[in-house]
């Protein structure tokens, strides 16, 4: 990173209001630049990197424009500056630790997952009702290597997170139980999850809430595949 870049990192604050639709394109963005730097390229276009993510670049460019770099006419963004900034801006910096309630084959698809850890994501503990399940212990991913977790019970949630520090929760349950764990995952002082149970949360505010729905993104491309046979 050069040191004109180091300087506008000082100058530029977190201060700003940024769109929750700008906000939904960042992680493209943060992976298109990694990709960029991964492959030592030194500087992007914002037509290459909006063809990467699969948006206009005019867009991009205001999107970016947010963030306080506008970068250079004619000669584009420094990637490894720019992708600091947004995984800055993004908290990726920091070290999430993160609770899996659920440990089925999806929830230990997610434990199992290598590349949380490279994003600043670290599972740090596995909860599930399943007394067979309860007691075992699970691989998880944490960057680059593999460790194991113990599956703790249901019944032990709020003691788990309080012990394991974890911020951020995750919802691998059916749809029956989900509410009563995110309920749950919310008096344990959790003011982040993430659901991917088929049913909608209700949460108190200041609590967030994004839903992952396999199912309905299938559904989706069913009906614009149906229509491609018209």
């Amino acid at each position: 990173m050069s040191a004109k870049s180091k300087n506008l990192i000082l100058k530029s604050g977190n201060s700003h209001k940024i769109s929750e639709a700008t906000v939904s394109r960042l992680p493209a963005y943060f992976r298109a630049l990694t990709q960029l730097a991964e492959a030592t390229q030194v500087r992007v276009s914002s037509e290459e990197l909006a063809a990467l993510t699969g948006v206009s670049s005019a867009m991009l460019r205001k999107d970016l424009s947010h963030l306080g770099s506008y970068g250079t006419r004619g000669v584009g963004y420094e990637v490894e500056f720019l992708r600091y900034q947004i995984s800055r801006e993004m908290g990726l910096n920091n070290d999430w630790s993160v609770v899996i309630v659920g440990v089925g084959n999806l929830g230990r698809a997610l434990a199992h997952y290598g590349g949380f850890g490279s994003r600043g994501f670290r599972v740090v503990a596995l909860v599930d009702a399943d007394q067979t399940l309860i007691g075992t212990n699970v691989k998880c991913g944490s960057e680059g290597k593999t460790i194991e977790l113990v599956v703790h019970a249901l019944s032990d949630l709020e003691s788990v997170v309080k012990k394991s520090g974890a911020r951020l929760g995750v919802v691998a349950t059916p749809a029956e139980g989900a509410q009563a764990v995110s309920d749950r995952l919310v008096k344990a002082g959790i003011r982040s999850i993430l659901n991917f149970a088929p049913v909608h949360l209700v949460v108190p505010n200041g609590v967030d809430v994004r839903k992952v729905d396999l199912a309905s993104e299938l559904q989706i491309l069913a009906f614009h595949e149906q229509r491609k046979a018209v």
